[in-house]
């Protein structure tokens, strides 16, 4: 069956007399910047009524939340019953099981090696059997069945199905389906009262990578056809028609030239020399990545040996999710290592409006960028520069069960690496020559990189999928006009 595709230019008329209302749920702070720093909900407007429901990252997000639309109301958390939450534990244990994907598994050994005492080792056993049992097709369907009748039966909160019906929208729209436990009361009272409901998928490995959709939905807006395909394969009674190919408004940005600086500009803002190369490197969480301090020292000790070339100036975007301090000892050891701030609201990890245009120009104005199978691969080379991923664990440190290799292997990267786009490092005694052929040949891979973004969005990458998603969200909510 041909994807469904959606044209950013689809007219929407209004039909039987009034615009439709469509709600959108903001329940994490990367929502806002894919759906309202980008003109997501703007678009919108010119289309339906627009309510947003959304967490509070801090005064300067809500007014420009509000500014969006004036019909604009926190998101709450509600209480749920026992029962419940232990039912979708289960749930989710059984359908890593069932999908037994490479991130899956990684998953199932990091719980028995965390389960280090008596007490803990029974309610892991206990949850295994559980998901030996249950991790089948038709199991785990009648499991998420139950779940949903669970939830309902011990449902004694009316908060939000009382929120709906004031404000009767025709279309219940979650912006991130996963990470977003707060959404689920809003989007099931939605179900109960026979609302239609929609959500994005937010990420390109969270089918493989993580738990199960709760609750399921009408409609799903995905980034391409490969996670469509992957949506009807992991969830057979999803069909085809119930699936919209948009893109990601992630990416916009990097297509927008208002968020462009000159590289003067960037580097006077950062502190960095416009006549010496730039590395990039961009850190990930702790708890996935220990040690990286380690590794970003030995990336700034194999570029200060590059003294021919500058030597090339090191800048590190430390991931604004990672609340350590784990980089303050290098920050303080190395002054040629540039650490710039982040932009982002501590509350609900949210980014702020000036982060985008510093995210952009710190990918354009690199000569290369290094990380460790990251998504940040993608918008290297969607920007065609050198990208580099390091496939090491950090010297002298014992990691187990993890294994930065073995990340490599998860069902989402596998394809990013055989494509040849990337320059694949197994030891840091191979990362100087491959700093060295990123730094004086940064075309040798560009026709693998272009490539693999042909394949990967095809004509979805064009600064455009904020203006997709209105119009499918728009379709969605006069279908139940």
């Amino acid at each position: 069956m041909t994807p469904a595709v959606i044209s950013p230019s689809q007219p929407a008329p209004p039909e039987h007399g009034r615009q439709p209302r469509v709600l959108a749920v903001l329940p994490r702070g990367e929502a806002i910047r894919n759906f309202v720093y980008a003109p997501t909900m703007e678009v919108l407007r010119k289309q339906c009524e627009v309510d947003l429901l959304s967490v509070v990252p801090g005064e300067e997000s809500w007014k420009g939340l509000k500014e969006c639309s004036p019909e604009t109301q926190e998101l709450v958390a509600r209480d749920e019953a026992y029962p419940v939450r232990l039912l979708r534990e289960i749930l989710d244990v059984a359908h890593g099981r069932y999908l037994w994907s490479q991130a899956a598994q990684l998953r199932w050994e990091i719980r028995d090696h965390e389960a280090d005492n008596f007490v803990a080792a029974l309610k892991r056993s206990t949850k295994k059997i559980a998901a030996w049992t249950l991790g089948r097709p038709g199991s785990i369907d009648r499991l998420a069945s139950i779940e949903r009748q669970a939830s309902r039966w011990f449902n004694r909160d009316n908060y939000y199905a009382d929120y709906l019906q004031r404000r009767r929208p025709d279309l219940v729209f979650n912006a991130s389906h996963v990470h977003s436990r707060i959404a689920v009361p809003v989007v099931q009272a939605a179900q109960w009262l026979g609302i239609p409901t929609a959500t994005f998928l937010f990420s390109w490995d969270n089918l493989t990578s993580q738990g199960r959709i709760l609750p399921a939905y009408d409609h799903y807006l995905v980034w391409n056809e490969d996670i469509r395909r992957q949506l009807l394969d992991i969830y057979p009674r999803v069909q085809a028609s119930q699936i919209t190919v948009t893109g990601t408004p992630q990416f916009d940005f990097h297509f927008q030239t208002e968020h462009f600086w000159t590289r003067e500009e960037y580097c006077r803002r950062l502190g960095l020399s416009p006549r010496k190369p730039i590395v990039l490197y961009t850190t990930g969480m702790p708890n996935h990545f220990p040690g990286e301090e380690r590794i970003v020292e030995g990336i700034g000790d194999a570029l200060a040996a590059m003294t021919d070339l500058g030597p090339p100036q090191l800048v590190v975007r430390v991931y604004p999710k990672d609340r350590t301090s784990r980089f303050e000892s290098l920050k303080q050891r190395r002054p040629d290592i540039h650490f710039p701030e982040i932009p982002w609201e501590p509350a609900w990890l949210t980014p702020k409006r000036e982060d985008l245009p510093l995210w952009t120009n710190m990918l354009r104005h690199c000569e290369a960028g290094i990380n460790i199978c990251s998504t940040v691969t993608l918008e290297l080379c969607m920007l065609d520069k050198p990208a580099i991923n390091l496939a090491y664990d950090p010297p002298g440190m014992d990691i187990r069960p993890l294994s930065f290799a073995r990340y490599y292997q998860f069902d989402h990267y596998r394809p990013i690496v055989a494509s040849g786009a990337l320059e694949y490092v197994a030891s840091e005694d191979l990362l100087p020559q491959a700093l060295d052929r990123a730094l004086r040949a940064p075309g040798t891979r560009q026709n693998q990189r272009r490539e693999l973004i042909r394949s990967f969005f095809g004509e979805t990458l064009d600064g455009k999928s904020s203006h997709r998603v209105a119009a499918a969200l728009a379709a969605f909510a006069r279908q139940n006009l």
